[in-house]
């Protein structure tokens, strides 16, 4: 063995500690900004973190709402999403989040991802039904006022298949095309069910009723349901139930939506 070789062998393993040791410190500084556009490529631009703070594994960033690419009418939820990434667990291929939001969901939540799984635990969110108008058509039409409250189950995803129960309510909504406030209030339950999932709309209360149920899966979606007005109500929400859809009976509109 040479002299240069043993001084290789010799220096191999501090180098190995060194290159190791630099690719911690720089996987310590990786800014927050690195792993907000992960949201919007995921979600096609409907939903996005912005003016993202901090690092990686302790960050935050502001919730917006889009219409995919148009962000002129994109709508901000008041307070800070924050989320702290443990650092030990990737190096077994995972990556474990807890995450909460200041204002609208202060109990945390715990992500876990691998390459090929992701697990969310059970949790509960609530917003202003005006943040929806961020998302275009029809909600920026109808302008909904109200609050919107969201709750899930365990998430489970495996590949391309999902299993949980999501839960949208909405209580006392109101809109800026109807006289009559509040309209009602409703809940949307919305099952995966593996590669495809169903929805269910129903309402709780309100003299705007609206029923249906649809599904959805990677390669369609698909709604069919109804809106009617209460007796008492029938003459003032005309115009609003011309808005949603076609009349399909008396004082009863068909609601459908495919793509």
């Amino acid at each position: 063995m040479t002299y240069w070789m043993r001084r290789l062998r010799v220096a191999l393993p501090w180098l190995a500690v060194a290159v190791l040791a630099n690719a911690v410190v720089m996987l310590t500084l990786l800014p927050a900004a690195w792993i907000t556009p992960q949201f919007a490529r995921q979600t096609h631009g409907h939903v996005n973190l912005v003016n993202p703070s901090g690092s990686l594994w302790h960050g935050s960033a502001t919730l917006m709402l889009a219409a995919g690419s148009d962000m002129s009418a994109a709508t901000l939820l008041p307070g800070r999403i924050e989320w702290r990434t443990a650092f030990w667990p990737l190096f077994t291929g995972r990556v474990r989040m807890t995450m909460r939001h200041s204002e609208a969901m202060p109990d945390p939540i715990t992500v876990d991802a691998t390459l090929r799984s992701a697990t969310i635990t059970p949790g509960a969110m609530a917003v202003p039904a005006s943040l929806l108008s961020g998302l275009g058509a029809p909600f920026n039409t109808l302008d909904l006022q109200g609050d919107v409250r969201l709750a899930w189950s365990d998430w489970r995803s495996f590949n391309q298949e999902a299993f949980g129960q999501l839960t949208v309510t909405l209580n006392d909504v109101s809109s800026r095309v109807s006289l009559v406030k509040p309209l009602g209030s409703y809940r949307l339950l919305f099952q995966a069910q593996g590669a495809s999932s169903t929805l269910d709309l129903t309402t709780l209360k309100g003299p705007l009723m609206l029923t249906g149920n649809g599904t959805v899966s990677a390669a369609s979606t698909s709604f069919r349901g109804t809106a009617s007005a209460a007796p008492e109500a029938r003459d003032n929400l005309a115009g609003l139930l011309n808005l949603l859809g076609r009349p399909s009976g008396p004082d009863t509109v068909a609601l459908t939506f495919a793509h």
